[in-house]
């Protein structure tokens, strides 16, 4: 794997044999090819790297099977990694901002279940409740 593209899956067994910061540097080299804007796009990086290593996993995770099943809805896989990012990004600030106060494991389990709720139709309105 010679460089990353957030529409085509990388290799699982490349992706999580590269190092952690070889992975982020391939995820901002290819932003910046595609020309993104984004305000923060060491921050966005990391999110995609997050949601691709919870893909790599497999059935470890219900990551996978939900980008697959965003991309029947009509994302591309982009969209769906930027769908999934959503939810992490808003679990993770509930967690910043104090409104977390559970164990790991319930973390996880209501991000996990948030993953699998997430609909394209919900995503394209903004709204990541269903």
């Amino acid at each position: 794997m010679k460089r990353y593209n957030a529409r085509q899956a990388p290799d699982p067994t490349e992706w999580l044999g590269l190092e952690e910061m070889e992975r982020l540097l391939r995820v901002e080299r290819y932003h910046r090819k595609v020309a993104a804007e984004l305000p923060n796009q060491r921050l966005h990086a990391s999110i995609h790297v997050v949601v691709e290593n919870q893909i790599a996993l497999g059935e470890a995770t219900p990551v996978g099977s939900t980008v697959d099943r965003l991309m029947r809805e009509g994302l591309d896989r982009h969209e769906a990694i930027h769908a999934v990012g959503a939810m992490l990004s808003d679990k993770l600030f509930e967690l910043v901002d104090g409104r977390f106060e559970g164990e790991a494991q319930e973390f996880t389990d209501d991000y996990f279940s948030k993953v699998e709720r997430l609909t394209a139709e919900g995503w394209k309105r903004g709204d990541f409740s269903e």
